[in-house]
């Protein structure tokens, strides 16, 4: 495949029929000025991410105000999705699981299998290779859970040109990893990136539509909430790319962890994509370039091709276990280099996928990993739980866990 070709052509294309430089000036601008709101924000209140309870959700009383700072900022905490000691427990049956079944030798053996990060100034932070542990299934299943996806799907315009662009109300599960990181690690730190599709946010036609108004430099004509072809976007085939449309990225944090902890950080403004689509058509870039946007990668940013928006990257306040954090696929996030907490911060990741037909197809292919044990479709091949003691089998999904495993057929 011609990628070096692609890339021309779609920047040719786009400079020819738009003023990328006025329109990336004029964006410029304006996320200048959401970055400083973050930076003072941040400075007064440590609390930029939005909060909100599982209760309103459960409730349907989430407030306008909630909803709207949501939308503005991208990312949202949910509190007490689950119980304290429920996540607590899993927290500790998880170590188990890994302990028991020797991962961490298995994993030294199969070193190397999965790149993703690669490209990326700072290592991979400890992430486990693990997808059917029971906390893990049973924290996708549960009924709270359910709850909240709803909420947070509903958050999209779902019209589209041709129906409903998903269903809000139906979440299949994506079975992704867990991580582990100790206290006093110096070494895990992930650099600010965004998943979910690199060089193809310029080149795929369904990506181009959902950023017409961008590349136009209309950036108030865009609406980062507008699911019109986002479940129609291919993306480059590789170990960790995702293959399902997620309306959030998210985790659920299995012990306490916040600043300072070598855990999350985001850069809270949803329309912060724009910067980076017009800032790789700029002429100081190389014509076969996208800045850091490589097939199968991670789309990485950084302070020498964007300065501006690197003040604005900054941790996620305080969660404790049963918490959950939630981002806009397009939103800027990072891993803290150092872990100077006391204790673990572990999370479970766990998105929002939609039903639709993009994530219907990847979910009968999950099913068939989930049953024989072998790994998610969408990362690497480690499979090392084909034979681990205690992995969930299909006595352990409920009737919502089963249809949302696409085995309700």
């Amino acid at each position: 495949m011609d990628i070096d070709g692609y890339i021309s052509q779609t920047k040719q294309d786009l400079s020819q029929y738009n003023d990328v430089e006025k329109a990336f000036a004029h964006v410029r601008d304006e996320i200048r000025r959401s970055v400083d709101e973050v930076v003072d924000t941040q400075a007064r209140t440590a609390a930029v991410v939005p909060e909100i309870s599982h209760a309103a959700v459960r409730d349907n009383s989430v407030s306008k105000s909630d909803i709207a700072a949501i939308r503005q900022r991208g990312c949202v905490i949910v509190r007490d999705v689950f119980a304290r000691q429920q996540a607590e427990d899993w927290n500790q049956e998880l170590g188990e699981y890994l302990s028991t079944n020797n991962y961490l030798d298995r994993a030294r053996e199969k070193a190397g299998l999965d790149d993703y990060f690669g490209d990326l100034k700072d290592a991979r932070p400890q992430i486990y290779g693990v997808y059917w542990s029971r906390p893990q299934v049973m924290a996708r299943q549960a009924e709270s859970m359910a709850q909240t996806k709803r909420f947070l799907n509903g958050l999209w315009d779902i019209d589209a040109p041709a129906g409903p662009e998903f269903d809000p109300d139906l979440d299949y599960a994506y079975a992704d990893r867990t991580r582990r990181r100790a206290p006093g690690d110096t070494t895990l730190g992930l650099s600010p990136h965004i998943d979910a599709g690199s060089y193809e946010r310029w080149v795929d036609p369904a990506f181009q539509k959902i950023y017409a108004s961008i590349f136009a430099g209309e950036l108030d004509a865009y609406d980062p909430w507008r699911a019109a072809y986002r479940t129609q976007t291919r993306e480059y085939a590789s170990p960790a790319v995702s293959s399902m449309f997620r309306t959030f990225q998210g985790w659920t944090a299995l012990t306490e962890q916040g600043p300072g902890d070598g855990t999350l950080e985001l850069l809270p403004i949803a329309k912060g994509i724009a910067y980076l689509l017009l800032r790789a058509l700029q002429q100081d870039v190389p014509e076969n370039e996208l800045c850091l946007a490589r097939p199968g990668r991670a789309l990485g940013v950084d302070a020498h091709w964007h300065p501006d928006l690197m003040p604005g990257i900054v941790p996620i306040q305080t969660v404790g276990p049963g918490d959950t954090v939630w981002w806009h696929p397009d939103v800027v996030h990072a891993v803290g280099n150092e872990h100077h907490g006391k204790d673990y911060a572990n999370v479970i990741y766990i998105g929002a996928s939609p039903a639709c037909a993009k994530n219907r197809a990847y979910a009968l292919r999950q099913a068939s990993s989930f049953i024989s044990g072998r790994s998610a479709p969408d990362f690497a091949a480690e499979d090392y739980e084909v034979d681990f003691e205690g992995r969930a089998t299909l006595d352990d999904l409920t009737e919502l866990g089963r249809t949302q495993m696409a085995l309700d057929t």
